[in-house]
């Protein structure tokens, strides 16, 4: 049992430095929404999956803007599903309200985001995002 307990805990140690490298990791520009307004997500693993939280919001003129979004998270359980495919998570659009169950395909620094509602009644591409430098 107590080897059990050292090989558990050493897998444990040896895998967060796997998933910290993941490429999704990092802060994402989202695409303008609706209203104009875009935002910078940071994009972190959370438990076994990946979550996103809304660093900073900008206007439509480009400017910083205060928003009462910003902290919030905007992606969750979102999964590395191999060759750049994240599926299984949730993405939060401020500007509509919504909570899509959503995919995001990664391609170096920008990543397609896009999602369904009501059971994949209504989707909606949610554009591609741009990693922050």
């Amino acid at each position: 049992m107590k080897n059990f307990a050292i090989a558990a805990a050493l897998l444990a140690l040896t895998s967060v430095p796997a998933f910290a490298a993941d490429p999704l990791v990092g802060t994402w520009k989202t695409k303008p929404d609706d209203n104009g307004h875009f935002g910078f997500v940071d994009i972190k693993p959370c438990g076994g999956a990946f979550c996103g939280t809304l660093v900073k919001a900008f206007g439509a003129d480009g400017q910083a803007m205060q928003s009462d979004n910003v902290g919030r998270r905007i992606v969750w359980d979102m999964k590395n599903q191999g060759g750049g495919h994240y599926g299984g998570g949730k993405v939060w659009s401020p500007d509509r309200d919504k909570t899509y169950t959503s995919k995001m395909d990664l391609k170096g620094d920008a990543v397609a985001v896009s999602g369904c509602v009501l059971g994949g009644m209504i989707c909606r591409n949610g554009g591609t995002w741009t990693r922050v430098k």
